[in-house]
């Protein structure tokens, strides 16, 4: 699943803004710290807000046209399959729109590849279509081999992104040469996320050559005030 935008011309401010979700995972974030990032994601523009589960539900201006992303198994991944269907379940009740998953990346490093497919496939089942399902893989933690591996899992699970990063992770977050590798094994069936050091235009705009159809953002006020500075964003 991608998100369409006409490639015959680099992308405005406003079509880089609806590549990001806007997003707060911080462990001290507050309701009022929600609410602000609320009101600045329909201020810029982005197409979606980005949060924990304990702060769902969320109340957005009536007509706002901002998509409610929430995190799953956040940041480690350790958490079992079924307390993480059963979180994501909770989650889109409470009125989530997409789920960011995180995989086992003890299990993916083990080479039990299986083992994340499963967990991927229980998420899914317990938030069917039209729930947006991204899967984070940490591919600053992974070889090549791994994140081809774990993408071709993550698709077969029925999974809508594969995404690179929590932005927790001691390995770092995303890179330009896995996103690259990410979308050329999901060939453009699934979406890619950038996520995790995506900070200024000079990164969207690798990000995006590279086949990143979102990118998650916490400092979305600033890449978009460079973006309005002169920058645009090519190859989307």
């Amino acid at each position: 699943m991608t998100d369409a935008t006409s490639t015959d011309a680099a992308p405005t401010t406003t079509e880089v803004a609806r590549l990001i979700d806007h997003t707060l995972l911080k462990p001290g974030a507050t309701r009022g710290d929600v609410d602000a990032l609320i009101a600045e994601a329909i201020e810029l523009g982005t197409y979606s807000v980005c949060v924990s589960p304990s702060m769902l539900p969320l109340v957005l201006p009536e007509g706002a046209d901002l998509k409610v992303a929430v995190v799953t198994g956040f940041p480690s991944g350790k958490h079992t399959s079924a307390v993480k269907a059963a979180e994501a379940s909770e989650a889109v009740r409470a009125g989530a729109d997409e789920v960011d998953m995180v995989i086992d990346i003890g299990a993916a490093k083990a080479g039990d590849f299986a083992s994340v497919e499963e967990d991927v496939a229980a998420v899914r089942a317990a938030v069917p279509t039209p729930t947006v399902l991204k899967v984070i893989i940490e591919s600053a933690a992974l070889t090549d081999d791994e994140i081809v591996a774990v993408c071709r899992a993550a698709e077969s699970a029925g999974a809508d992104f594969v995404k690179t990063s929590t932005g927790f992770h001691p390995a770092g977050g995303a890179t330009v040469h896995a996103v690259e590798l990410m979308s050329s094994t999901v060939g453009g069936r699934l979406g890619v996320k950038a996520s995790g050091g995506v900070r200024t235009l000079a990164d969207a705009r690798a990000f995006v050559a590279a086949g990143a159809t979102r990118l998650g953002v916490s400092g979305s006020r600033a890449l978009l005030a460079d973006a309005a500075a002169g920058g645009t964003v090519a190859g989307y």
